[in-house]
């Protein structure tokens, strides 16, 4: 099966040739943008699909918005015609129903489309896409999440000049996803334009206030709630605008090894790594509602519990040779030591994050006649 894919180094057209690329074996996908050097007309003779994305948005004539949109899209169509007639997928836009240059060209654009359909036959898919959002969108252009992820990243300044205005946005795996979809779509032919699922709305100043949580997340290392998908994918999308990839934690040590916090959120509590230098023991303690996991990744240690009113020590042996949790459970005084010859290093996991003034620690030595 050949699928043209039009604008194939755009936004879109970048992540859409991916996803099919490791998704479908039995598909050959033939490219066309701006500088290639193939011919469109044979690219359109050979196609048993199209996704036709190429268009203009913002050229410096607005008379380039009839060339690079109604009539490149005439042009495909024609070729298309002499061919296969294959099923065509276009990309339109919300503004189609403006009276402004862009708006005028995506309609015409969408208007010979369908005149296609009707004359061949052929199935036809148009989306009037909202923002799309995600990975290689380009920053300063036409994305506002691409301009405020890349400049938030990268500690340079936004501008806000309304801070209640919504966008609706869609992401570019669910795009992708769909347009993947409708390779296999039965052939019921429908005059009607296709939409993305789910549609995200979200203003500009909860917008500029979520980013500006990611970046902030390398010094508080909280982290927002992953599960609402827009979030995550926001943070997906985020992360791919920087530069700077790695970020230092802050550790607290002493004679007996060191600790840091590594993650942090409301909603699951929090994460640290604990390293203890041979011959010491760390902890002595316990809490009233506060539980922890303790899985120890390198060295050889010992984890002790005593019930705090009872004398009776249990002892887990734990080593980075078997990746093994413990659960440490409320009620009981616990220490980890370690018995072996290099650095015991231990990830641990408590289900809150960790509140200087209720601490809910109470020192108590596991050994009662020690303490």
């Amino acid at each position: 099966m050949n699928v043209l894919v039009t604008g194939s180094n755009g936004f879109v057209g970048k992540n859409l040739c991916q996803w099919i690329s490791q998704r479908r074996s039995d598909v050959t996908i033939l490219t066309y943008d701006i500088g290639s050097s193939d011919n469109l007309a044979s690219l359109c003779h050979k196609a048993d699909f199209v996704f036709h994305l190429a268009g203009v948005n913002r050229p410096q004539n607005d008379d380039d918005y009839e060339i690079g949109n109604r009539t490149l899209t005439e042009e495909v169509l024609e070729y298309c015609q002499q061919g296969k007639k294959p099923p065509i997928l276009l990309t339109s836009s919300a503004q189609a129903v403006l009276d402004n240059p862009y708006g005028k060209s995506k309609l015409a654009a969408e208007n010979a489309v369908f005149t296609y359909a009707s004359q061949t036959g052929s199935l036809v898919y148009v989306y009037r896409l909202p923002g799309v959002f995600g990975k290689w969108c380009r920053p300063n252009y036409n994305s506002v999440v691409a301009t405020f992820c890349n400049n938030i990243a990268n500690n340079l300044p936004i501008e806000i000049r309304d801070p209640d205005f919504e966008l609706s946005l869609v992401y570019i795996d669910d795009v992708c996803r769909c347009f993947v979809e409708k390779l296999d779509t039965p052939p019921v032919q429908e005059k009607s334009f296709c939409s993305i699922q789910p549609i995200y709305n979200i203003t500009l100043g909860q917008l500029g206030k979520i980013l500006n949580a990611f970046n902030q997340s390398r010094t508080s290392l909280q982290i927002l709630d992953m599960s609402d998908p827009l979030i995550k994918n926001l943070h997906t999308t985020y992360l791919s605008y920087l530069q700077n990839f790695s970020y230092p934690l802050k550790t607290h040590a002493d004679e007996r090894g060191c600790f840091a916090e590594f993650l942090k959120s409301n909603n699951g509590g929090q994460v640290s790594v604990n390293v203890t230098k041979p011959g010491y023991t760390k902890g002595n303690h316990w809490h009233h509602t506060k539980v922890e996991k303790f899985l120890t990744v390198s060295g050889q240690g010992i984890i002790r519990f005593r019930k705090i009113d009872e004398a009776n020590i249990i002892e887990y042996s734990v080593s980075g040779d078997k990746l093994e949790v413990v659960d440490i459970p409320p009620g009981y005084t616990h220490s980890i030591s370690n018995i072996g010859e290099t650095d015991l290093v231990t990830i641990m996991w408590v289900n809150e994050i960790y509140d200087p003034s209720n601490p809910d620690t109470f020192v108590e030595n596991i050994f009662p006649k020690e303490g």
